[in-house]
């Protein structure tokens, strides 16, 4: 198998050049809290010359990109199998002479301890590529000198990244990156008060990566439930399948105290497992003590503490980097299908946007012939994606999503799920009432009783319900109107976006010709109401009728009356009483008073006095209609009425309405107008549903859809506007220009990761 670690670092220079990441390349974060000994654990990683800022505070202020290349192809190595590789490390297959994983882990222990340095180590800065540093002193003043650069001094922090490419034969092929410390307070003016939550964010943005190896750096000296890389890591990462703990400062533990128990991940478990390492101290660092030495005694640590000896597979430095290693090789194997996935796509995506752009005109050729030819020929396309949009066959924009409507089916959504299930949430009583519905009545009888049910009510009342469908139709042409702006839009063919003023003139053209389609399909939405109320038809086979609608309220009432009169002819089939028979027919009974009778079984002359006969002959008409009598204040059993007892009429109530309860027979009479109203309703709504879904079609949809090319031919193929509307855009060359720079990178991109000829993990 072919090393795919440097495939990745290869990767990483292309997209730092493009100056993006499109694609979520695997690598190995390392976070932690400030002083926690990031820095060091991935010098000792390293494992040559300290070239890391190092100072009281924050050191690291910028993410670091560190490209570990090994470089000791054609080399020849020491015989015989090293510690690492007695202690059982697997080994993969060799292809091509070049080592796998396993064989640099396995060669590890041999070549960190070798003295002095091989020759042609080296390290170089993306932002500085035709300069290589040999001394890793160097290496750290440019490190401080770039931060510097672009943050200045102080303690501030940026996400943007330092690229640093190291090439030596005694280090792994690994991608790490360092990140700055998380810090709780604010060490100075320059740093925000939110200096905290601005790392976190910084360091989430990095691990969030789903393709990331987190490295949470802890020191073991401290307590790790207030771990803040355990923390992160935890947002980040909540199962722990791609976290990697690392104990840091065990040699700094108290007396009695060990950490056996994490390291042998019965605690603060993780997929990946913990490692504990010990790097130089302070004291180390001001004595000089290198790397190599401090390799040394962190080996000479472990191997003699009690307990600590038998858990060399998670202690030291070496089984750390060899983790590392096969993690990431198999993170790498497992993501390189997708990556080379995403970047043939961002190929073609690419492509599609230079083939818009076109290739640069040559002033030869732009004469106004091959100028009118291709706006010809872009007007076609245009119209030839607009009418397929409404047809729906096929998808004028490529950045039309599969899982939404788009074109003719949005106008079907419109009619059907839309307008139709709208309409018929109007109910054919919306806004009227009972009350109104009386007082219609009322107001055609005019001044006496109808006999029958008056239909000029009727009449009113069905016309002003049907006048409220008119409102529904017109928005539901504005819909169309909207969706086919959409559509054309969306029709434009990518080339389009070279000419800006010949894309604003077809955009005016377009909107101008859809303008003048929906005035007229407004017009015929509003006919469609005025002819239904020209004639109410009441001939309609879909009609209840008058006689319907009487007949079915007026059964029950017959049913009730059938009722009272067979429960009445019971009674009265009843035994009479029997009277005394000396009565004879002109004598009453004993306990009949005759005072007790009507006014009329009464001699009403004997009661009263001739003058007020008189009286009564004189004073009749409509007064005496209104009290019920003639003459006078009559009296009843000898007493005589109060002629001082003048009736005064009230005045007319404003508004004037009928009397709150409705009689038996308005009752019925609304009912039967409530029955015609909704039956002649559902008639004209039926008629609307489906008359304005196809006058829309008619005069909006086809007439935009078959005037549109020769619309766009009259209003833009005018002979002196040809030049100035094929005139390219003043940044599309540079447009160009980039375009065809990212396509060169994603092609070199794609030929990296196809140098990979084996896809499968390694099991």
């Amino acid at each position: 198998m072919e090393r795919v670690i440097p495939v990745i670092n290869k990767l990483q220079d292309v997209f730092s050049s493009i100056g993006q990441v499109p694609v979520d390349l695997p690598q190995i974060v390392a976070v932690g809290s400030q002083s926690s000994g990031k820095s060091s654990v991935l010098e000792a990683i390293v494992g040559i010359e300290p070239f890391l800022p190092r100072n009281a505070g924050i050191c690291t202020r910028r993410p670091l990109v560190l490209q570990l290349v090994n470089s000791r192809k054609g080399m020849e190595f020491p015989s015989g199998p090293s510690d690492a590789t007695k202690r059982g490390v697997g080994a993969a297959e060799k292809e091509d002479n070049d080592l796998s994983a396993a064989d640099h882990a396995a060669e590890y222990d041999t070549y960190v301890s070798q003295s002095p340095p091989f020759e042609g180590e080296y390290g170089t800065f993306l932002h500085r590529p035709d300069m290589q540093f040999h001394s890793f002193g160097e290496i750290r003043d440019e490190i401080e000198a770039e931060t510097v650069r672009s943050l200045g001094e102080g303690r501030s922090v940026s996400s943007l990244p330092i690229v640093l490419k190291i090439f030596s034969p005694r280090v792994l092929d690994l991608t790490l990156v360092d990140l700055p410390g998380v810090t709780r307070v604010p060490v100075s003016d320059d740093q925000p008060e939110d200096i905290e939550s601005v790392v976190r964010a910084m360091c989430l943005e990095y691990i969030s990566n789903p393709n990331v190896i987190i490295l949470a750096v802890s020191a073991a000296n401290s307590d790790l439930a207030n771990s803040d890389a355990l923390s992160l890591a935890r947002i980040a990462d909540p199962e722990g399948v791609r976290t990697i703990g690392v104990l840091t400062k065990l040699d700094l533990m108290d007396p009695g105290t060990d950490a056996t128990e994490i390291l042998d991940n019965r605690c603060m478990q993780l997929k990946m497992g913990h490692v504990g390492v010990v790097n130089r101290g302070q004291l180390d660092v001001a004595a000089d003590v290198s790397v190599r030495e401090g390799l040394k005694k962190e080996e000479t640590f472990f191997a003699s503490h009690s307990a600590y000896r038998n858990l060399k597979q998670r202690c030291g430095t070496g089984t750390l980097s060899r983790i590392l290693v096969n993690s990431l090789v198999h993170k790498i194997k497992d993501v390189l299908p997708d990556i080379r996935s995403r970047i043939s796509l961002l190929v073609q995506d690419v492509q599609q946007e230079l083939e818009a752009l076109g290739s640069p005109p040559a002033h030869e050729d732009s004469s106004d012939t091959r100028l009118g030819a291709a706006l010809l020929n872009l007007i076609s396309k245009f119209t030839t994606n607009f009418s397929n949009a409404i047809e729906g066959r096929g998808t004028a924009s490529e950045n039309i999503k599969d899982d939404e409507l788009y074109g003719g089916s949005r106008i079907y959504y419109i009619f059907n799920d839309i307008f139709v299930c709208s309409l018929m949430d109007v109910g054919p009583f919306d806004g009227l009432e009972d009350e109104d519905i009386r007082t219609t009545i009322h107001n055609a009888n005019g001044p006496r009783r109808s006999l029958f049910v008056p239909e000029v009510s009727f009449d009113l009342l069905v016309r002003r319900q049907i006048a409220r469908l008119e409102d529904p139709g017109l928005q539901c042409a504005d819909l169309v109107f909207n969706e086919l702006v959409r559509m054309a839009n969306q029709s434009e063919p990518h080339e389009l976006i070279r000419y800006p003023h010949l894309q604003k003139e077809m955009n005016e053209a377009v909107q101008g010709l859809l303008r003048q389609s929906i005035e007229p399909t407004r017009m015929m939405i509003s006919n469609l109401i005025k002819i239904e109320l020209s004639y109410i038809n009441t001939s309609h086979p879909d009609f209840i009728g008058g006689t319907k609608a009487v007949a079915s309220h007026m059964k029950p009432l017959l049913d009730r009356a059938n009722l009272e009169k067979n429960t009445s002819k019971a009674v009265r089939s009843r035994p009479l009483p029997v009277y005394d028979t000396h009565l004879t027919v002109n004598t009453p009974p004993n306990n009949f008073h005759t005072d007790r009778l009507p006014l009329e079984n009464h001699d009403d002359a004997a009661d009263l006095s001739p003058d007020e006969v008189s009286e009564d002959e004189d004073t009749g008409g409509l007064m005496s209609f209104i009290l019920g009598l003639r003459g006078k204040n009559p009296t009843y059993g000898g007493k005589k009425r109060n002629k001082s007892n003048v009736v005064k009429l009230p005045q007319m109530p404003e508004p004037t309405r009928p009397p709150e309860v409705p009689t038996d027979r308005e009752q019925i009479e609304t009912e039967i107008i409530k029955s015609l109203i909704d039956s002649y309703f559902n008639v004209v709504r039926k008629n609307f549903l489906d008359m304005v879904p196809k006058t829309i079609m008619y005069f909006l949809v086809h007439h935009a859809r078959s005037s549109m090319q020769n619309e766009l031919v009259s209003k833009l193929y005018i002979e002196n506007l040809i030049p100035p509307l094929m005139q390219e855009a003043d940044d599309v060359a540079e447009r160009r220009r980039t375009c065809q720079e990212l396509k060169c990178l994603l092609d070199r991109a794609l030929e990296i990761v196809n140098e990979v000829r084996d896809f499968s993990t390694v099991k």
